[in-house]
């Protein structure tokens, strides 16, 4: 069991804490308003509400599911409760075009993943789970095709520990693919730009990259 936090309280990440609490680890949920009390299947796992910097702190590991083009900005305050935390980075930073869906990236010559280290040198930053919808994060097995959940860290340790994560929600070795170090956060995120064209095409349906090898 892993005492583990999610910030941000949307749909990815409540069905984060979700899937995580139901895997059998201790969860908070990481909240701007964290007085709100929380939808009825994370009371029955036993996922609480609290500040973010409450959350991060009592935690080992904490996936951050905040908005991508606010993420910079509200976790490195936190950088005294994220110090020597294993940072699991779910978001996406991206600029919309007039439709609301991605046009481009935020961090067009680096990653969010990238300049979160930057802005955390005590925190152990890992990419993960951003290349597929909120609903395959904790549930791989529910699309037709094998998908593939990408993993960009400097931190072996921090990397092996998220991959024990993604077991614990369902996702098979092999379909696990370790891309290297954190430089390599970068082609996981812009993939985001793959979404727009899908979404219009196919509607907002559980998908995910799957690399065929």
């Amino acid at each position: 069991m892993t005492a583990i936090a999610v910030l941000g309280s949307g749909t990815v990440g409540s069905g984060l804490a979700l899937g995580l609490a139901r895997a059998g680890h201790t969860v908070l949920i990481g909240s701007s308003h964290p007085d709100r009390a929380p939808e009825g299947e994370l009371v029955q796992a036993g996922v609480r509400l609290k500040t973010h910097a409450s959350a991060a702190e009592s935690s080992e590991v904490v996936f951050n599911a905040t908005p991508g083009e606010l993420s910079l900005d509200l976790l490195r305050p936190l950088e005294p409760q994220l110090r020597d935390r294993v940072l699991v980075d779910v978001s996406n930073a991206y600029v919309r075009g007039p439709d609301g869906l991605p046009a481009a990236p935020v961090y067009a010559e680096s990653s969010l993943a990238e300049e979160l280290q930057k802005a955390l040198p005590r925190t152990r930053v890992v990419k993960a789970l951003n290349s597929m919808d909120s609903r395959v994060m904790t549930n791989p097995s529910i699309l037709s095709m094998p998908p593939t959940a990408c993993v960009s860290g400097d931190d072996p340790g921090a990397k092996e520990a998220v991959v024990g994560l993604l077991r614990d929600l369902g996702w098979k070795d092999d379909w696990i693919l370790d891309l290297g170090g954190l430089y390599s956060a970068r082609t996981q995120e812009w993939l985001i730009l793959f979404l727009g064209p899908f979404v219009i095409r196919y509607g907002l349906i559980p998908f995910s990259l799957g690399i065929a090898r």
